[in-house]
């Protein structure tokens, strides 16, 4: 999308030049707004045109049946649907009788604009109606990461050229209509009018709508205040109906005349609080957003980011495009998990409903590491949510005759959102990477209250289930059996690499914590024979190594399968999972998305250079890249293994995956993980950097396309700042005290006024490893 000639490339903005319809769905996913807890796609201000309407409360969502052609035991029956809440954002606009519709009349000018600096979108257009009269329209919008309860829009119009009569109509409408399914499974069942009536309510500027689900018994309130101001004789009036609430402002404007609306929203839901207190709760909200008033919100909003481009700012030299983008991504990232509070992260964000709506384990092993080292408070918000669905988890180990928690594979609240799956039901790796978050957090933070009050917690129950999962053999290996890794071209296999890996890091981790955390352990009911059993497990756990080719395996026995046959697959038929059974990729070497791969990032203390080499090397030609979560992974490990040409087209594909609706899906919501996997590949990538007990480490080398690499980070108390270019690296501490690091395996304090210099060594030439026919990723 960002290659139309629509859109621009610009270091801090995403601008489209006219109105293209027929990209109208994905530009609402771009431009979307959110905080994490309330989340406005970029549709028009007027309502329609629209590719997908799109308002969404983070944890609002309603149940519906998993029906199956035959029950089976520990099936989950019930599956959430994230739902399109009551839309506070529709501004309607009649011009002398004629509705402002930008499929009529002419359009003079359209533009749009994300402000990264500002954390607004601003809209200008200019537009003749079929009856002749011609009006400028300029509208600001915000969703607030202040106040965590509203958003706003701004909204002018300007008559031009003649007098003109215009109306405008503020409304809140539910049970909007809403596309048709759709036949992709990463698209969203269509849930239509989820929504009854419980209070409607218009009186002056203020409007309120009160609704339940009608199956979850979930209660969502919104309610707007508007201030107007315009020429003398403007009138106001407001209603409430079944599902809509309206004012409407009437006013003549001569040419040069406006006639302005400052619309603030408040929103809110809850399972338990009664009608009477959600009225109460979004009237509050409005008043409290009401007391600094939309310039307040504006001068907060700006604030707020300041700080974090301060804290999290990456800059690329080199190639302008993957500059803009990973700017645009570290918004939407931050945009995704500034105010869920103790809400789960979905992998679209609140951009849109694809996926259910669901959080996966992207959440954990793809944003929170970018948001431990920009906005760690975030992070301890979302292992906080995943602390408080302990129960349900617990049930569900329980259901699956395990020990200990079994996280859900997809879920909106807690419960296992998904059907029975082999590739889903068996990813039993999401335990470990709420683990592995567990442990990045309080590494980067230090924050032992956090560990303390849920950490501990986390990694003894996630621990529990390895425990039980497991088994030893008659030799005393460990092996872990019938499991998914991270490639779902592979289910429900013995001994995964990943898994294995993983699962090794969470039992040793748990039995070093309740080491620390004696009365938390004994609340627990752990003991030293419970946790050395943990330790045993880890040590003697099997990880598969074919001697022969010199490679670690994805799983047991994984080289030895029949290749796919890549030369015989046409470029139209992937994504392989929409054109072939699951049963023949189960069958084959082919794989969906970086799974030893990642391994070899995650836990890159079990392999030596070489390994990596060779792992790499072996696994390239297999891997086709049908997940948005590959691309970045394999830059990482790409730059390790010193093919930095082949990270930089990598680390472009993760960069543009929305900006250029690489997986022709965007129209369905951003791609949060892959968003992260930007600031990945490059901090990760080209800067190197790693996080163990020992601090960070630091490998810099940069491709020849790019000139310099500089990014921010947070690490405990202090504020890093890293410089790549071509020959040298420099260190910068920007506030905090001496911090020490290493780099290329030299250890270095770096101190504040005292940046540290070092050279970048050079890349040790190796073989570029193909990969799979049709399937290379676009050459830079």
């Amino acid at each position: 999308m960002i290659t139309h000639r629509s859109y621009t490339v610009e270091p801090w903005a995403v601008r489209e030049t006219e109105l293209n319809l027929d990209v109208l769905a994905q530009s609402e996913s771009v431009f979307a707004l959110s905080n994490g807890h309330v989340g406005w796609r970029g549709n028009l201000d007027e309502g329609e045109p629209h590719g997908l309407p799109g308002s969404y409360l983070n944890g609002v969502h309603e149940l519906h049946p998993l029906p199956y052609a035959e029950a089976g035991y520990g099936y989950p029956e019930s599956g959430q649907t994230v739902i399109n809440v009551t839309n506070g954002k529709i501004i309607r606009l009649l011009v002398d009788d004629e509705p402002f519709d930008l499929r009529y009349g002419r359009l003079v000018r359209h533009e749009r604009v994300l402000d990264l600096r500002r954390g607004v979108l601003e809209r200008t257009c200019e537009w003749t109606s079929p009856a002749g009269s011609t009006v400028r329209v300029r509208s600001t919008r915000l969703v607030s990461l202040t106040q965590r309860a509203v958003a706003a829009v701004a909204y002018e119009v300007e008559a031009v050229g003649s007098r003109s009569r215009v109306v405008i109509q503020s409304e809140l409408v539910a049970n909007e209509q809403l596309p048709g399914a759709s036949g992709d499974p990463r698209a969203a069942m269509a849930l239509q009018s989820p929504l009854e009536q419980e209070d409607g309510f218009a009186s002056g500027d203020r409007l309120r709508l009160v609704h339940r689900t009608r199956r979850s018994g979930l209660r969502v309130a919104v309610a707007a205040d508007h201030v107007v101001t315009g020429p003398e004789r403007t009138t106001t009036r407001s209603e409430a109906d079944i599902d809509v609430a309206r004012l409407t402002v009437t006013s003549v404007l001569e040419p040069g005349q406006t006639l302005r609306m400052e619309k603030i929203v408040a929103h809110g839901w809850s399972g338990t609080r009664s009608l009477p207190a959600m009225a109460d709760q979004v009237d509050a909200a409005l008043a409290a957003a009401a007391h600094d008033g939309w310039r307040g919100l504006l001068d907060d909003q700006r604030a707020h980011l300041d700080d974090f481009w301060d804290r999290a700012d990456v800059e690329v030299d080199g190639d302008e495009e993957i500059q803009q983008a990973v700017r645009f991504a570290l918004f939407h990232v931050l945009q995704a998990g500034a105010r869920a509070e103790r809400r789960a992260i979905p992998a679209k964000g609140l951009t849109g409903s694809g996926y259910d709506g669901h959080a996966f384990w992207d959440t954990e092993m793809f944003v929170l590491p970018v948001l431990t080292h920009s906005a760690p408070e975030a992070v301890a918000q979302a292992l906080r949510w995943r602390h408080s669905t302990l129960d349900e988890a617990r049930e569900r180990a329980a259901q699956l005759g395990l020990g200990g928690a079994a996280f859900p594979w997809r879920t909106i609240q807690g419960a296992e959102g998904s059907a029975y799956w082999p590739a889903g039901t068996a990813a039993f790796h999401v335990n470990a990477g709420i683990a592995d978050a567990v442990l990045r957090y309080v590494e980067a933070t230090g924050d032992l209250d956090f560990e303390r009050e849920a950490g501990v917690e986390l990694l003894v129950e996630t621990a529990r289930l390895w425990r039980s999962l497991g088994h030893h053999d008659h030799h005393g290996v460990f092996h872990i059996d019938g499991v998914t890794g991270p490639d779902e071209y592979s289910a429900v296999a013995d001994d995964n690499t990943y898994t294995n890996l993983m699962a090794r890091q969470n039992l040793l981790a748990a039995a070093d914590c309740v080491e620390r955390h004696g009365r938390e352990a004994q609340r627990l009911g752990v003991d030293e024979e419970e946790s050395a059993a943990w330790r045993d497990a880890a040590q003697a756990i099997h990880i598969p190594f074919n001697d022969e080719l010199g490679v670690h395996e994805q799983h047991a026995g994984f080289t030895r399968y029949q290749r796919w046959d890549f030369a015989g697959t046409r470029p139209e038929q992937y994504p392989l999972l929409l054109n072939f059974p699951y049963f023949d990729l189960y069958r084959k070497q082919v794989v969906k998305q970086a799974d030893l791969v990642l391994a070899m990032y995650t836990c890159g203390a079990f392999f030596d250079d070489e390994q990596v080499a060779r792992n790499f090397a072996y696994y390239e030609p297999l891997t086709v890249r049908d997940s948005s979560l590959s691309a970045c992974v394999q830059a990482v490990v790409a730059a390790q293994a010193g093919h930095l040409r082949l990270a930089y087209d990598y680390t472009a594909e993760a960069a543009l995956m929305d900006l250029a609706d690489l997986e022709h899906n965007t129209r369905d919501g951003l791609h949060i993980a892959s968003l992260a996997g930007t600031w990945m590949a490059l901090v990760a990538g080209f800067g190197g950097m790693r996080q163990d007990g020992e601090g960070l480490r630091f490998t810099p080398r940069l491709p020849e396309r790019l000139r310099r690499v500089a990014f921010r980070l947070q690490y405990r108390t202090r504020r890093l700042h890293v410089e790549i270019g071509a020959e040298k690296a420099t260190y910068t501490l920007l506030a905090g005290p001496p911090l020490r690091l290493h780099h290329h395996g030299e250890a270095l304090t770096v101190a504040a006024d005292e940046p540290a210099v070092r050279a970048v060594p050079p890349v040790r030439p190796r073989t570029v490893p193909r990969q799979p026919a049709h399937r290379a990723p676009s050459n830079r």
